[in-house]
């Protein structure tokens, strides 16, 4: 309440989750071992990974300037951390920079070929009756997180939350296959733009 009444409204919500097949956490488990087994190790490689994400938003500005920042970390019933990170910044995001900032399409594989697996291991979201993967849906069919989102062609702001753009096939954008399902962008989740295209790997 503090942060907000003298510096307003954060301008981006990040959300970090651990992902237990980082290699720094494959490579030093014992034969046999799960991640699960291991919640030393699971705590230390997040929180190196944490920092780095800190130092490449804070000193890398990837983002812009930070006037502040706030995060805090939680862990999840199935035992991985994830970050809930607050950033206010020197210059406010705009609607035209909403694209910049945060995507919700597919990347180019020519362009961004690791990126583009990433995301389509990472950021889709394919769930229904006929998908394997059931645990989200509401009353047997309906996903519970609103998937698959409608096509927008260019990003819309409202009162509430962001319309990121989700350009459909028909306007040129990629789907990729998915155990067996064929997803466009209406399937995928935002993430953050601006450090996709820094870890991008021609620009490292």
């Amino acid at each position: 309440m503090t942060y907000v009444r003298h510096c307003g409204r954060p301008d981006l919500f990040i959300t970090f989750t651990c992902n237990p097949k980082w290699v720094d956490i494959t490579r030093k488990l014992f034969p046999g071992q799960q991640y699960s087994h291991r919640p030393d190790l699971i705590a230390r490689v997040f929180r190196l990974q944490l920092r780095k994400l800190m130092d490449l938003i804070l000193k890398g500005q990837v983002f812009g300037r930070a006037k502040c920042h706030m995060y805090t970390v939680e862990w999840q019933k199935r035992g991985l951390p994830h970050a809930h990170i607050l950033l206010w910044l020197n210059d406010k995001v705009d609607a035209n920079k909403i694209d910049d900032f945060i995507s919700a399409e597919i990347p180019d594989p020519a362009l961004e070929p690791l990126l583009h697996e990433i995301i389509k291991k990472y950021d889709t979201r394919p769930c229904g009756a006929n998908y394997e993967k059931k645990v989200m849906l509401v009353s047997g069919h309906i996903c519970a997180k609103g998937y698959p989102r409608k096509f927008i062609s260019n990003q819309t702001a409202t009162d509430d939350y962001p319309l990121y753009r989700r350009r459909s096939p028909a306007e040129g954008s990629r789907t990729v296959t998915v155990k067996g399902h064929t997803l466009d962008n209406s399937w995928v989740v935002p993430c953050a733009a601006a450090v996709q295209d820094f870890w991008s790997p021609h620009k490292r």
